[in-house]
């Protein structure tokens, strides 16, 4: 049964989603997760919460709150009342629940590792408790062959046999193979998607473990929504923060979406060990990502001697010295991550997977916005000239400049004007989210 939503979800749907009813255009005046962000600081400094905007009393909250986004923006994101009814009883009919940041179920390890970048709204089907329990992140290609299909499917088994819970992202390749030889020996999946979580939660194949309580599906958007590159990036973070440990089967060299979401765990998140397959067939990707801090998988042979690994890898993590950031130096080229999203975001356009000719769009400006958004983010650390971040983006410094004073308007950058010139640099940020 699916549990009603709680008024403070309500209100973040109505603020940052598309509540698409089937197939449509999704607002364009919809928060975005900085902006998001901001509001809840706001809402925290009176001592409210986002179910106060639209309680009885909201009127004057609004008043209040609407300055940095506009008074007409946010009543009609918060009149959209009816549009969010029809999405519920949508959603219901599929047995997809909803949960915000603002709910006690929100998965905690999600909370405490990703901070301000934890989606404010998870969608999802399936037994929520899957998502605490940890385990394997799984991820590689879409495109591989028949040999690394079984290899990917037998340690979905192992790890079954390991009692460890598969994390992907039920994408076509790796993402797959990991889950269905996972559920295949009885074990329990996660499944982190990017998009058409609706469809997931109706396919015939889920449906067993979906009731068996060994499958859950989460998705930071829309259950309605197609496949885009953005949202495909941007949900890497999400199935390593859901694991204990990761494997990357085979990436390609210093472009994909498992590249840069390997290269960001490794160089800056680090949340957990990352895995890598090696040998002579691995590829150049994986070499490069052994090269950058990758561990080379051991290759067990049964369940325990998987566990084992697992359990010695985060040993070994724990014991190695903390770093949040990276080095705050200047480097005279981009990070890796920022390369290979930049690269990623350029091959968008061309990039067709899975999809019908209706389901293929042009790539949408707010997309490129967030990708820059999320290098700057992560770049800025130290403070950086508009000249430099030019440079970092590969773009001519009015875009450049465009972008920093639009970010600087979310308040994911501060504009610093002393010393001169002037400079930005990631806003200091508050860690308590609601």
């Amino acid at each position: 049964m699916i549990e009603p939503l709680t008024s403070n979800t309500q209100a973040i749907l109505l603020l940052t989603a598309p509540l698409i009813a089937g197939r449509g255009e999704t607002s364009r005046d919809l928060l975005s997760l900085g902006e998001y962000n901001r509001l809840t600081r706001i809402l925290r400094e009176k001592q409210k919460q986002p179910a106060d905007l639209i309680g009885a009393d909201a009127e004057e909250l609004i008043e209040l709150c609407a300055e940095p986004f506009g008074r007409a923006r946010l009543d009609a994101l918060l009149g959209r009342g009816f549009l969010l009814s029809q999405a519920v009883e949508r959603w219901n009919a599929r047995a997809i629940w909803v949960i915000s940041r603002a709910d006690s179920r929100y998965p905690k390890r999600l909370k405490a590792r990703l901070k301000e970048d934890a989606p404010p709204l998870l969608y999802g089907c399936g037994d929520i408790a899957l998502l605490e329990k940890g385990g394997l992140a799984v991820v590689g290609s879409r495109h591989v062959d028949d040999e690394l299909i079984s290899f990917t499917e037998t340690v979905g088994r192992l790890t079954a046999e390991a009692h460890r819970t598969i994390v992907s992202g039920g994408a076509k390749g790796i993402d797959r193979a990991a889950m269905h030889g996972a559920l295949l020996a009885g074990g329990d999946v996660a499944g982190v998607m990017a998009d058409s979580l609706e469809r997931a939660a109706l396919a015939r194949d889920n449906r067993e473990p979906l009731m068996e309580g060994r499958l859950v599906l989460i998705s930071p958007y829309d259950p309605a929504a197609g496949f885009n590159v953005g949202h495909a990036m941007q949900r890497n973070k999400l199935i390593y923060a859901c694991a204990d440990a990761a494997l990357v089967v085979t990436s390609d060299f210093e472009k994909g979406g498992t590249w840069a979401g390997a290269i960001e765990q490794l160089e800056r998140l680090r949340f957990v060990p990352v895995f890598v397959r090696n040998g002579v067939k691995a590829g150049k990707g994986n070499a490069a990502l052994l090269h950058h801090g990758g561990k080379p998988w051991p290759n067990p042979q049964s369940g325990n001697e998987l566990g084992m690994a697992l359990v010695a890898a985060a040993e070994a993590v724990a014991i190695e010295p903390k770093q949040d950031t990276l080095p705050l130096t200047l480097r005279d080229e981009p990070s890796a991550y920022a390369a290979a999203a930049l690269a990623r975001l350029a091959e968008a356009a061309a990039e067709k997977i899975e999809q019908t000719v209706e389901d293929v769009k042009p790539l949408p400006e707010v997309e490129l916005l967030n990708t820059v958004r999320e290098i700057l983010r992560r770049e800025l650390v130290e403070a950086r000239t508009e000249e430099e971040v030019a440079t970092l983006l590969a773009v001519t410094k009015p875009q450049a400049k465009t972008w920093l004073v639009r970010l600087v308007g979310e308040s994911v950058l501060e504009k610093v004007t002393k010393p001169k010139p002037v400079r930005y640099r990631t806003a200091n940020k508050v860690e308590r989210l609601l």
